[in-house]
């Protein structure tokens, strides 16, 4: 998929606000309604055919597919994506990679150490480098690289072209040490997640001007440091090549080369079976090939399955009968369409009995699918809309549909801000609720959406475009005053610092609605005749088939600033959420208030909620003449087609309380930027990735939008556009937290509030499902952990040596 589209220059601000006292951001209302403890559980382990360096044979080369070319190798533009990552990891230093539990691991090639030696007045890190780390000139990595990386992404200097200045921000001075191998970091201002600066770490070649950083670092990489250096980059080919460095002072390199081959993910399973690529990324389809060319190539039995499998006896003599009969054009039609099955056959054969040389290696990838409520305007900026919507939601069950038949734990995700068995994991889902049909069904009652609410008339039903901009306008005062109170019994610190803003936007938010109403209603006009035009182009309407038209668009005016490193490459994974569903199993523990009718305020229904609504709800819920109806946009490309088996799954739970749902299948291409980014949905459905620095990284994520000089909404990676400013804070508070613990806990208490606010509703980690050469080891499905690419080899020494005999 396309990064999201930014200008090149693009730095995220970080706003200053106030941070709140310890006892203001305690939130035990919330935070009480986690588990007792943090979670126990591991991470899944990775599959990777770990083999011990001695058993690993010297030479050959590896094919390692990817989905494209990479349009830069600087891992801090914008456009940087995952081949940016998988290059870069075998070029250039990482000094805290993470290991295999999500946790940052120094990295003895770069560092004999680093750590904290001063905290007061000023925080500083002290850096002490291998004292055999050198760059492939033969340069001594040292203070100067870690200046002029400092520079470059400081945002100071709006000359170069960077994705993120996130933590460079914060250094007032890098100095030398006592040697040329120490660099000592001074902050101006705390910083917790320094692990994650200067990763990987450029050369000041590179990083020390605007061009050579902007353009010299986007096709070419003369300097390196690490197992593998640059031989090449062809995009005729679509190669990028990378042999190993003479300069390498760690382990050698077992391979001589290794091959990053664009391969489109369509074309894998031909790649595979040609013998073209040895490592590829593949959907559930390519590894279920893989998995019946095993158990074929073991029984010897004919293929039950591929071209001409499902002809039945009774259509076989048909075809012979037709390809053997008096009637010579309908002869040989039959005859010619029973030798393509033929050869289709045979070459599928062929395949399979290729396909018996790999080996898929399954594991769970750093990155979890979400499903997104776009709450900046419609009946999603209502919280009890959005809340309603992720109670009547079974995540179990959604886990359980992408997850289970590979064989990967199905257990759904109960973190925003971690992964399960990364440090500091804790479920925290039970400031919403569990999956409760009755809880979703009173919220939409309270919020005013009844059965018969599509039948009423307008309360004011004067002409005009203007009685409607009032009728909007006493809507969103009432939604104001409702959440107002809500958020009083939650949290009266978090009322005062958000009710102005709300106040302030009312007339502005009034506006969006009163656009929106006119322009259902003008679709709705339209008739039948237009709905089914509009699901001839990709559109059908879950909970109410006769409803016209697409969905409501959005404001043009939304700026969205470029994403960190790792989440612009995890934009570009976006396209192939095939693999997209993961979970275990139990859901979050029910606490007392959560048995109580109604639920607790702030989290479920508000107090004194009415009766909830008959379990079973006939056709799409409605208000003041319009039906609850949500737009829902999914990918359309062959790599999705999982992910919009999720979608219509949730569909299908939203219609039983009453919500009917616009499945509009959109491009890959445009999904991303045309719709996600830019705000052009109500549901959606995508991935983050998983991060060691939840305080730097998903603070631009879960920040509150915030308006423009130009009257544009501000949303930096916000896409759902929903956040206070309390959550703020505590990101605010946890990334100038030196004491780990500390900062973890609040971490955890900002994971409670975004459950609350219900604008992202984590579903499940990713399945990572990668085929594999089965003489190769040390590579596979990685899960957490970054590849060691030094240890990447056959084990068949023969294999290692002849080209020819892998490919048998």
């Amino acid at each position: 998929m396309s990064h999201v589209g930014v200008p090149r220059g693009t730095v995220r601000k970080r706003r200053s606000l106030a941070l709140l006292t310890a006892g203001v951001l305690t939130i035990p209302a919330l935070a009480g309604c986690s588990s007792d403890s943090e979670e126990t559980s591991r991470a899944v382990p990775q599959d990777i055919a770990p083999a011990a360096r001695d058993r690993v044979a010297d030479g050959s080369t590896v094919n390692w597919a990817v989905d494209a070319m990479p349009t830069t190798l600087n891992a801090f533009q914008a456009d940087a994506d995952t081949a940016t990552t998988k290059i870069t990891g075998a070029l250039l230093p990482t000094l805290f990679p993470m290991d295999a539990a999500g946790h940052p691991k120094l990295n003895p090639d770069y560092l004999e150490s680093a750590k904290i030696i001063e905290r007061e007045p000023k925080q500083v890190v002290l850096y002490k480098l291998n004292q055999q780390a050198v760059w492939s000139d033969g340069r001594e990595i040292g203070a100067p690289d870690f200046v002029a990386q400092w520079r470059a992404l400081s945002g100071k200097d709006s000359a170069f072209w960077t994705a993120r200045n996130a933590g460079y921000e914060r250094i007032e001075k890098i100095e030398r040490g006592s040697d040329d191998l120490q660099v000592r970091v001074t902050f101006a201002k705390p910083y917790a997640d320094w692990r994650s600066l200067f990763s990987p770490l450029y050369p000041k070649e590179i990083t020390g001007s605007p061009d050579t950083f902007n353009d010299g670092a986007r096709t070419a990489l003369k300097n390196t440091a690490g197992p593998f250096q640059l031989k090449g980059v062809d995009k005729a080919k679509g190669t990028v090549t990378l042999v190993r460095s003479p300069r390498w002072w760690g382990e050698k390199a077992k391979l001589d080369s290794l091959v990053f081959r664009v391969v489109a993910p369509k074309d894998r399973t031909k790649a595979l079976a040609d013998g073209t690529v040895h490592v590829t990324d593949i959907d559930a389809a390519t590894a279920n090939r893989i998995a019946l060319a095993l158990r074929d190539g073991s029984n010897g039995q004919p293929l039950t399955h591929g071209p001409g499998a499902d002809l039945t006896p009774a259509a076989a003599l048909r075809s012979w009968a037709l390809a053997h009969g008096s009637d010579e054009k309908q002869a040989e039609i039959a005859q010619a369409a029973r030798e393509a099955n033929r050869k289709a056959v045979v070459a599928y054969g062929a395949e399979q009995k290729a396909l018996r040389g790999y080996a898929v290696r399954k594991s769970l990838e750093p990155a979890y699918t979400q499903l997104a409520l776009n709450g900046e305007s419609g009946p999603l900026a209502d919280d009890r809309v959005r809340r309603a919507v992720a109670r009547a939601l079974d995540r179990q069950e959604l886990a359980e549909t992408v997850l289970k038949p590979l064989g990967l734990p199905a257990k759904p995700l109960g973190s925003h801000l971690a992964l399960a068995g990364q440090p500091g994991y804790k479920d925290g889902s039970g400031a919403l609720g569990d999956q409760n049909t009755k809880e979703a069904q009173a919220l939409l009652a309270d919020a005013g959406w009844t059965q018969g609410g599509a039948a009423e008339k307008p309360k004011d039903t004067k002409a005009g475009s203007e009685a409607e901009k009032k009728d909007a306008e006493k809507e969103g005062e009432e939604k104001k005053a409702g959440t107002a109170e809500k958020s009083e019994k939650a949290d009266a610190d978090e009322k005062k610092t958000d009710k102005t803003e709300a106040e302030e936007k009312a007339e502005e938010k009034a506006d969006k609605d009163a656009d929106k109403d006119a322009d259902k209603a003008d679709r709705a006009a339209a008739g039948s005749d237009e709905s089914a035009a509009s699901r001839a182009e990709g559109l059908y309407i879950v909970g109410q088939d006769d409803k016209p038209g697409a969905g409501p668009a959005r404001s043009a005016a939304t700026h969205v600033l470029a994403p960190s490193r790792d989440a612009a490459a995890q934009s570009i994974a976006l396209l192939r959420q095939a693999g997209a569903v993961s979970g275990d199993s139990a859901a979050a523990k029910v606490t007392a208030q959560d048995k109580q009718p109604g639920g607790a305020a702030g989290a479920y229904a508000p107090v004194g909620t009415a009766a909830p609504a008959p379990a079973s709800v006939k056709g799409p819920l409605g208000k003041d003449g319009k039906t609850l109806t949500l737009r829902f946009v999914l990918p359309s490309g062959p790599g999705s087609q999982s992910l919009r088996g999720v979608g219509d799954r949730i569909a299908a739970m939203l219609e039983k309380i009453g919500i009917g749902t616009e499945i509009t299948k959109v491009p890959d291409e445009s999904y991303f930027k045309d719709h996600i980014a830019s705000g052009d949905y109500d549901l959606a459905l995508y991935s983050w990735p998983a991060t060691a620095y939840p305080a730097t990284d998903g603070r631009p994520i879960y920040a509150k939008p915030e308006p423009a000089t130009d009257g544009s909404l501000l949303v930096e990676q916000n896409y759902t556009r929903v956040g206070t400013d309390h959550i703020d804070q505590l990101f605010d508070q946890a990334v100038a937290e030196l004491d780990e613990k500390a900062s973890r806990e609040l971490m955890k208490q900002a994971d409670a509030r975004i459950w609350a606010a219900a604008g992202s509703i984590p579903l499940f980690q990713r399945p990572q499902l990668v085929a594999v050469d089965k003489k190769l080891s040390n590579v596979g499905a990685f899960g957490f952990a970054a590849p060691r690419y030094q240890d990447i080899g056959f084990t068949d020494r023969q294999a290692a040596g002849s080209p020819a005999d892998r490919k048998k």
